[in-house]
């Protein structure tokens, strides 16, 4: 008797790394869609590896070569997700398709968790030296090869979580999508010169709107400075490991000539500003991978989420961002830093904080996981030894000088809530939440539980692929008529069965194409082939 019941199809490698997600990251992620790459940019792809191979055999890390068969990518065709999943597994890491630009939390996240998020549109043959934009080319053979030294992948991992936990400002959510503006509009074939400039313009008002230097865009320095854009070894002949030049042809041939000024990698790195518009004019040189553990131990001191204390509260409430704070006991409470009133004196190290205000929505949790939903008001934290009832009336005399009575609804919810400090009348919400603390221990940038906060809030902004992202990927595909499509493929075929007859019958062809640079120097590269393996 046959068995009528289909077996369930085994997830793929790549479905497996999504499912592993938490799922307020999985809404950025973006299928591959592989049959959607055209031939041309297969010859893209083609094109940039083989060139970027040759050239990087003795002037990249050690671990480079080696490293793309390690993690799946090869040389003839764009690399499959799958592919690189299956590969990455062994490593402790997996990829995920996105769109461009995704907002800088969600990237350092999965950094942390040790998933490469992969761009996956790949640049136009416009920009096959240098493209501003995120593409599989860049986060493919750029990020993934170097995972294979395993001192290094535990760096990227650590620098990720560094990144996520920084406090960022409200101006570096501008500066974001700026960024994201000028990725897409550079790489539309039909951009006008008017449009480019009105990009290029929206960015330098973004940038110059910034009132202060942020935790996070100091992190995002040091990651350009290091994983993208950085040396390693000796200073005077250096090998590449940043992925930003791993990944182009025009970085990788620039960074090491005498024009790029070469300095030894310092926490001087996260105060270093870059330009994603241009090459870079100077690199920092790490002695080692241990020397990048070095910095960056360096740079997380600095820190909120390490520091704490009355530092962490200014950073959180000059930033006008959701950030949040570890109190006595394990509570995480989440909100914008609203004020604080500094105490008498120091009520603990680097703590000279009376009161702190939250505004809502707030969100407590423990341990990363929210407890509730969100309480709409503000939140108070008094810092100093006190205690409450249960319920009912109370009134608190703090060290801090600061004097509070009201009535405890519950846990922490208060009513009629009064308070002055050393006989100063203070302005204070009637109805909040109140906690106690005797430490502020940490102040991290987000919520504590960004998982519950996106299904509240949607996450940090809203995102998709936009309408402009959609229509210059539309028309880069079809800037490609089906004749070309087909002399490219042609050319592909010819790159495994080397046939002189079939390749003469294709130039001829080509010659209709005389601008098609790209097919031309795919057909020129077949034909030195021939030519060399005729030679007696």
């Amino acid at each position: 008797m046959g068995n009528d019941l289909a077996m369930p199809s085994l997830p793929s490698p790549t479905q497996r790394a999504i499912d592993r997600l938490p799922a307020h990251l999985r809404r950025y992620v973006a299928g591959q869609d592989y049959g959607a790459y055209t031939p041309r940019e297969h010859a893209v792809w083609r094109h940039i590896l083989h060139r970027l191979t040759d050239r990087l055999r003795d002037t990249a890390h050690a671990s480079y070569l080696a490293g793309l068969a390690a993690t799946g990518i090869g040389l003839e065709r764009i690399p499959s997700l799958d592919e690189m999943n299956l590969k990455l597994e062994g490593l402790g890491w997996s990829a995920v398709g996105v769109r461009g630009f995704i907002p800088p939390a969600v990237f350092t996240e999965l950094q942390s968790l040790g998933v490469l998020a992969i761009a996956a549109d790949i640049r136009s043959h416009e920009h096959i030296e240098y493209t501003p934009a995120p593409d599989i080319v860049h986060e493919s053979a750029g990020h993934a090869p170097i995972l294979a030294d395993r001192r290094y992948a535990d760096y990227l991992k650590r620098c990720g979580e560094a990144g996520f936990r920084a406090i960022a400002s409200v101006e570096d959510q501008a500066v974001y999508e700026a960024i994201r503006n000028l990725s897409v509009v550079k790489e539309d074939p039909e951009a006008t010169e008017s449009e480019i400039h009105l990009a290029e313009e929206r960015l330098r008002a973004a940038s110059a709107s910034r009132r202060y230097v942020s935790e996070s865009t100091k992190a995002s320095r040091l990651y350009w400075w290091t994983a993208e854009y950085g040396l390693v070894g000796d200073l005077a002949d250096p090998k590449l490991y940043g992925a930003g030049l791993l990944s182009s042809l025009g970085e990788a041939a620039h960074c090491l000539t005498p024009t790029v000024a070469k300095v030894p990698l310092s926490l001087v790195c996260a105060d270093t500003e870059y330009d994603i518009t241009r090459m870079q004019p100077q690199l920092f040189v790490a002695r080692d991978f241990d020397h990048l553990f070095e910095v960056l131990d360096a740079f997380e001191a600095t820190l909120s989420w390490r520091r704490g204390g009355d530092h962490g509260l200014e950073e959180a409430l000059r930033a006008r961002t959701v950030n949040h704070l570890g109190l006595e006991g394990g509570i995480e409470l989440t909100g914008k830093v609203v004020a604080r009133i500094p105490a008498r004196g120091e009520l603990a190290p680097g703590l000279s904080t009376a009161l702190a205000r939250v505004e809502g929505p707030v969100l407590l949790s423990r341990g990363g996981v929210a407890e509730d939903q969100p309480w709409p008001g503000s939140a108070l934290v008094a810092f100093g030894r006190g205690t409450l009832p249960p319920r009912g009336p109370f009134s608190l005399d703090l060290p801090s000088g600061l004097f509070l009575t009201g009535f405890r609804v519950g846990e922490h919810e208060v009513i009629n809530l009064r308070g002055h400090q050393d006989g100063r009348p203070l302005d204070l919400p009637s109805w909040a939440l109140l906690f106690l603390s005797e430490g502020l221990s940490s102040v991290a940038g987000g919520p504590a539980d960004p998982g519950a906060w996106d299904r509240w809030y949607g996450g940090p902004g809203a995102f998709g692929e936009g309408e402009a992202e959609a229509q210059a990927r539309d028309r880069k595909a079809s800037s490609l008529s089906a004749e070309l499509a087909g002399l490219y493929v042609e050319a592909r075929a010819l790159r495994e069965e080397p046939d002189g007859l079939r390749l003469r019958t294709l130039a001829d062809r080509a010659r209709a194409h005389p601008d098609e640079w790209l097919l031309q120097a795919e057909l020129a590269e077949l034909e030195a082939t021939l030519a060399q393996e005729a030679r007696p």
